[in-house]
């Protein structure tokens, strides 16, 4: 304690600083002297100094107030139940009930039972997650799950990332560093967490090209756009908000072809990732298939969300594009451990299997409905 404030201390409270127990009296206390089988002494140590820390300056401050405060028992207590809390989980289960069922605060999408037991059984056991067992060499984690997103999307050739963010930003940094990749106005998002567009395209090293405007963008805005550095087409799926009214944008079927006239590949982020059609449910999501079957060179996505799988970002399209991807020196930074591996080849195997029920884990409990009630729409909980 600093030496002026001890001169400032009434007779009482210095009384009171001389009774605070030691370090080590309190340690030897039956609940702290239990604690120290099952944890690391230093951090009892740190903590016990923080409560007795605390307490002087509680002494200090309130005087007599503080009395309470110097049982043995009490501190006891107190410096016992800081040790479990700093031991104790953070994540605990709670009950979705904002009416988004794939709320990225709450986890997004439950895993599947099959899911958790594939994670349960690689995190227990060597595997080959980086090894072919028919040639006795190295191999390559993609391949485990690449063939069958390739039959799920029907994209030449897939590989797997941390999340869609990453995906976004291995794509232009392996295709467009240096040069300038053409996106409308209207499509400059922000996604999750303050992540937007233009600043994950800075990062990459490519060059932002704005055209057209907020709500209205021509396919001619994107012709006149293009000269010697443009690299791509950038398109991007407005997952959580839609521009209605005097609005106006290129169809897909229009930016591929310009594309392909051109000679640049249009690269598409479609978010969440939507799988099947939903349109039969009222839910109007493009689909990956849509895009690839449309020509799109690229499809980004999210694997974690529609999917059911844990958290992954997923880039499918061209061959020769998503071979220069996954050569992309950056994209280390991103890589799965095995047991997302496990978890992300469980979801996509149920996913080529095309069972509506597997399709998403929540599905189990949960059938999309839509009541319409005016402007006002909801899903229901299905028995």
């Amino acid at each position: 304690m600093d030496s002026r404030v001890r001169r400032a201390l009434t007779a009482d409270q210095a009384d009171l600083l001389r009774q605070i127990p030691s370090v080590d009296e309190l340690l030897a206390q039956p609940r702290l002297a239990a604690l120290k089988q099952r944890v690391d002494r230093e951090l009892l140590v740190e903590i016990t100094r923080t409560v007795l820390a605390d307490l002087r300056g509680r002494i200090a401050g309130e005087g007599t107030a503080a009395v309470t405060a110097l049982d043995s028992s009490a501190l006891e207590e107190r410096i016992a139940s800081m040790v479990e809390g700093v031991l104790a989980s953070s994540l605990e289960p709670v009950i979705n009930a904002t009416g988004v069922i794939l709320h990225t605060n709450l986890g997004r999408a439950p895993l599947s039972g099959a899911a958790v037991e594939e994670i349960r059984h690689s995190a227990t056991s060597y595997s080959n997650l980086e090894y072919d067992l028919e040639t006795g060499a190295r191999g390559k984690r993609d391949v485990h799950v690449a063939q069958l997103l390739e039959r799920l999307t029907r994209a030449e050739a897939a590989i797997v990332v941390n999340n869609c963010a990453a995906a976004v930003l291995l794509v232009l940094a392996a295709l467009a560093k240096g040069g300038e990749v053409i996106v409308s106005r209207g499509e400059l998002i922000e996604i999750g967490d303050g992540f937007r567009i233009p600043e994950i395209m800075a990062q990459s090293g490519a060059v932002l090209r704005e055209v057209g405007t907020t709500n209205r963008t021509r396919i001619v805005d994107y012709e006149d756009a293009i000269n010697e550095n443009t690299r791509l087409l950038l398109r991007v799926h407005p997952s959580n908000f839609t521009i209605t009214g005097f609005a106006e944008k290129p169809s897909m079927e229009d930016l591929v072809s310009l594309g392909q006239r051109v000679g640049l590949p249009l690269v598409e982020d479609l978010g969440s990732g939507c799988l099947v059609d939903l349109s039969s449910a009222g839910i109007t999501e493009p689909t990956v298939r849509q895009s690839v079957n449309a020509g799109v060179s690229i499809v980004m996505f999210s694997g974690d969300k529609l999917l059911g799988g844990p958290q992954a970002g997923i880039i499918a399209g061209k061959k020769e594009l998503v071979s220069r991807v996954r050569w992309e020196v950056r994209r280390r930074e991103s890589l799965q451990g095995k047991r997302n591996w496990s978890a992300a080849c469980a979801g996509t195997r149920y996913s080529v299997r095309f069972v509506w029920t597997n399709l998403l884990p929540l599905h189990w409990r949960l059938r999309w409905g839509r009541i319409c009630e005016g402007r006002r729409t909801k899903f229901r909980r299905c028995g």
